[in-house]
């Protein structure tokens, strides 16, 4: 009797990376299925490596969405700095994103040098083609054509999906043989207390625009269930000074309560129970550069 062969399985980590806004997030989020990083116009909004499994019958591919690089003025600052480039030591790909509406900066200027230490494959992604003419792409790859020796330069559009099974086939055939690392089921290695946080975080980024977004940290203090189907979740929203605090809670509460409402459909949809949240607006002046309280709002990579 003919023995059966096992069939192989491929796996690997993927890193993307771009400067603030190139879309990273989006695109993660469009491979996944699920929202495991937070999406907003605002730049600069992915603090933490957060992680986004892929995964098919013959393979699994584990993306690092690192924060988008930038000039680093406070501690928080350049831990996210630092938390970006070292990703790029433990991959087995590297996708540099790129917005197709914006040409090449000082900010991707700085990337290209540091992805010139790295000896793994590295694919151009060029997001966003749905906001530009495509008579114009050509012009737009140029500007990068030659800066880095590219296993493979890719246009696509992570909001509306174009092209982004192309890029994925590409990475799978690029994987080792390698062990499945996380279960079928499982889109994110983070714990959910820190999904939770993120969710809150992007409807405050969404739902207000003045000043208060690059000094936002959510410091979830408690989650329980209360019942078979009820989950009580308590989080605190915490800003640098008092003004901030006034604008995230709005007049006679409403702007908290929008936030509050909004965050609680995405938690809803993330553990499938009724969910029951309270949050409530703290005031840490210079939490940013402290690096005592980074690590207690969730920035443990910290080496100060």
């Amino acid at each position: 009797m003919e023995k059966m062969t096992e069939e192989k399985f491929y796996s690997g980590f993927v890193a993307l990376i771009g400067r603030p806004n190139a879309g990273k997030s989006t695109l993660m989020n469009y491979v996944v299925g699920q929202k495991v990083a937070i999406m907003s116009n605002v730049a600069q909004t992915t603090r933490n490596k957060i992680q986004g499994i892929y995964t098919t019958d013959h393979a699994q591919i584990v993306f690092i969405d690192t924060p988008g690089i930038h000039k680093p003025v406070t501690k928080l600052g350049d831990f996210m700095e630092r938390s970006a480039l070292s990703a790029l030591d433990e991959v087995d790909a590297v996708l540099f994103v790129v917005p197709a509406d914006s040409k090449k900066g000082p900010g991707d200027e700085f990337i290209i040098e540091r992805l010139k230490k790295v000896h793994k494959p590295i694919y151009l992604v060029v997001n966003k083609i749905d906001l530009v003419n495509p008579n114009d792409l050509p012009d737009i790859v140029a500007q990068y054509e030659g800066t880095l020796d590219f296993k493979g330069i890719i246009p696509i559009s992570a909001l509306q999906g174009n092209n982004v099974n192309q890029l994925i086939n590409d990475l799978v055939a690029q994987l080792p043989e390698g062990p499945q690392y996380y279960p079928s089921d499982q889109i994110s290695d983070h714990p959910e207390r820190f999904v939770i946080a993120e969710m809150i975080r992007e409807k405050v980024f969404h739902l207000t625009r003045q000043e208060v977004p690059h000094s936002v940290a959510i410091d979830v203090t408690s989650v329980k269930r209360e019942s078979e189907d009820t989950v009580h979740i308590s989080a605190n929203i915490v800003v640098e000074r008092p003004g901030q605090k006034g604008i995230i809670i709005g007049k006679k509460g409403v702007m908290l309560k929008q936030i509050g409402q909004s965050a609680r459909q995405d938690i809803e949809h993330l553990l499938g129970d009724h969910v029951y949240l309270q949050l409530w607006v703290k005031v840490v002046p210079g939490w940013r550069d402290k690096a005592a309280m980074l690590k207690d709002y969730g920035y443990r990579n910290t080496d100060y």
